[in-house]
């Protein structure tokens, strides 16, 4: 079989490419994909490594994130009294919301976009931690933890976009197997 009529299948969105490659990218997604014709190497230490910052998807995770956080941490307790996320209640909330929101974006994104969630969820944070505790009546916690929950949300933001990549990637299936 000539090197002109191999297909090659990208390990991002599993799209057959007919080889060789132009610029070594995949046609349906854009992800550089190793063609063995000497054209762009994979390495498998950088499989899963951002190559760039997209700033549409930026936009696209802020909007996912300020949505999600408006609705479930802001909006829900207006809606339904019985549920009070103010103070440390409502940053134990924005946590799971932001993560699943990275998931989110990380499943819906062509490509690898982990840092795109996590500087959207870093945005949101700010003002939602602010509003929590200007809010805070009984559950009160002091301004440090704000902080420290924000960063842990944002931390627990890359895990469910990491997460929401290798959904969409689908296991690891070597030749072997």
């Amino acid at each position: 079989m000539s090197e002109a009529n191999t297909m090659i299948v990208c390990p991002s969105c599993g799209f057959q490419n007919k080889g060789p490659l132009t610029n070594g990218r995949c046609v349906s997604c854009g992800v550089r994909v190793d063609d063995g014709v000497g054209g762009v190497t994979l390495h498998e230490g950088s499989r899963y490594q951002q190559q760039t910052f997209n700033l549409a998807w930026f936009g696209i995770a802020i909007g996912i994130m300020v949505v999600l956080t408006g609705a479930i941490v802001l909006g829900l307790p207006a809606v339904v009294p019985l549920f009070d996320f103010e103070g440390y209640a409502g940053m134990m909330m924005a946590i799971p919301v932001w993560a699943m929101g990275g998931c989110l974006v990380g499943l819906i994104s062509p490509g690898r976009t982990f840092m795109e969630p996590v500087a959207a969820a870093f945005l949101v944070a700010i003002p939602t931690a602010f509003i929590l505790f200007s809010g805070q009546t009984v559950k009160t916690m002091p301004v440090f933890m704000y902080v420290l929950f924000s960063a842990l949300g944002v931390l627990f933001t890359l895990i469910g976009s990491y997460v929401g990549e290798r959904i969409q990637v689908g296991p690891d299936v070597t030749p072997g197997d």
